[in-house]
């Protein structure tokens, strides 16, 4: 069916008894809805094709996989909010890769968290030069990754490096 499908195909792997699956919903209903004759949607539940969720290499739901062309071009799984189902779908239909999407709010949540913890522990052990060093960086570092996708520089810069590293690719 993928490789048949004249238009773009969302796929969404849920379960009736997935929490974030009925939580996503009414938002992906919406996403859909907007996306119309641009990308058809096809909802597989997991528990009745458990071959499907092995063939595409699975592991949790909700899950969307997004196919162009025959060909697997997107993939997310967990919660996802309008704004990125949007994107998602967007994307999707204009055949073209998502980009920087924004992170869920656990995942910002949780990041933050654990920088702001790896912060702490390197000024404890500040007097304790490389390990104090490893964990300020490792802090540091997790911060960053809970705001990147806010970062103005990092929105300038990222998609340069990538096109220099795909360029590097062909060549």
């Amino acid at each position: 069916m993928v490789q048949e499908n004249p238009r773009p195909l969302m796929v969404d792997l849920w379960a009736p008894w997935c929490a974030p699956c009925r939580m996503m919903a009414p938002a992906f209903h919406q996403a859909s809805e907007t996306y119309a004759g641009q990308v058809d949607v096809l909802k597989i539940n997991a528990d009745e094709s458990p071959e499907v969720l092995r063939a595409l290499g699975v592991m949790s739901i909700p899950t969307l996989v997004g196919f162009a062309g025959g060909k697997e071009v997107l993939r997310r799984s967990g919660v996802q909010s309008l704004e990125v189902l949007e994107l998602l779908f967007d994307a999707l239909a204009h055949q073209r890769a998502p980009g920087i999407l924004p992170l869920a709010p656990v995942d910002r949540i949780l990041r933050t968290g654990v920088g702001v913890v790896f912060l702490a522990l390197g000024w404890i052990n500040r007097d304790i030069l490389p390990l104090g060093l490893i964990l300020l960086g490792v802090g540091a570092a997790a911060l960053f990754s809970a705001i990147y996708d806010r970062c103005p520089i990092y929105r300038a810069v990222a998609p340069r490096v990538k096109a220099f590293f795909s360029r590097s690719k062909q060549a």
